[in-house]
């Protein structure tokens, strides 16, 4: 089997289960090219609108969900309902600064925790994922 890390977007893309759509090559162009960093449907729509590209928020956002679903982006849950999609997948945590809107990584290895409550009865913990909120003082 071929490793995907030494394939093209649209090769990355069809090993991931993804069809390389136009859009789909588009936005991965954007944010699968070895860079870690941290976007929201919207930033990443305004980004795609600068470089010239039209394309629906509504694309951007679904296509997010599939390569998170994929496993190609991680979503991080910030609060209530808003998210910001993560390029590195590997397991890390979270610093997040509201002010800025911005997420830090941690290692994974910086937060040690000493127990975990029980799941419940027919569950099993599958991950456990830190955000610590930050502001300046």
């Amino acid at each position: 089997m071929t490793d995907c890390d030494q394939m093209t977007l649209e090769d990355m893309l069809r090993c991931a289960g993804l069809r390389p759509t136009r859009q789909r090559v588009a936005i991965a162009r954007l944010l699968l090219d070895g860079r870690h960093r941290h976007v929201s449907a919207e930033s990443l729509s305004a980004e795609i609108r600068d470089s010239g590209v039209q394309m629906a928020d509504g694309t951007v956002y679904n296509t997010l969900n599939q390569f998170t679903d994929a496993g190609l982006l991680r979503r991080v849950t910030v609060h209530n309902e808003y998210s910001l999609f993560d390029t590195n997948v590997d397991h890390h945590h979270h610093f997040y600064d509201a002010d800025a809107d911005r997420l830090i990584d941690i290692p994974a290895d910086h937060v040690v925790l000493n127990s975990l409550p029980k799941a419940p009865d027919g569950h099993e913990i599958q991950s456990v994922d830190v955000t610590i909120n930050i502001r300046l003082r």
